[in-house]
């Protein structure tokens, strides 16, 4: 995703919790708001390099310890339902959902641990299709055709 972005003209850099090559930067709040001053585009990845946490706790942690405004979550899927469309034709998709609706109804937007802590620090997400055509750019200028998950 970073080369597509390259190719858009866009300065970009990926932080990783642990050193993989010379295509990657370690991470460190510090390397990462030097990136974000210099208006570049930062790409997390690699989790949070610890076993047993998921990479939506990753995101869910680098976006806190970053202050992020938002998550913004490309998915497979449109949007968060309250089952899965695949199974049910009938299931209905949110426009808006609070976090604790999400985790009180099991919806698995994302992953329970990353659901608790985006609700403890007040993170929202905004979960869209990855498929649709320039989801990522409309997401990132506001443009959600999908859920708002608030917090």
């Amino acid at each position: 995703v970073s080369e597509i972005f390259r190719c858009a003209g866009m300065t970009t850099q990926i932080l990783t919790p642990f050193e993989c090559g010379s295509m990657t930067k370690l991470f460190s709040k510090d390397r990462a708001n030097k990136y974000f001053e210099k208006g570049m585009v930062v790409f997390f990845a690699g989790g949070t390099g610890h076993p047993y946490f998921s990479t939506d706790t990753g995101i869910a942690l680098r976006a806190i310890e970053m202050e992020a405004d938002c998550i913004l979550l490309a998915k497979a899927i449109d949007g968060v339902y309250d089952s899965d469309p695949k199974i049910n034709p009938e299931a209905k998709k949110y426009n808006e959902i609070s976090i604790q609706e999400v985790i009180d109804k099991q919806l698995g937007v994302i992953d329970l641990t990353a659901s608790i802590m985006c609700m403890e620090n007040r993170m929202p997400l905004a979960v869209f299709s990855l498929n649709e055509k320039d989801s990522i750019a409309n997401a990132m200028q506001g443009k959600i055709n999908g859920t708002i998950v608030t917090a």
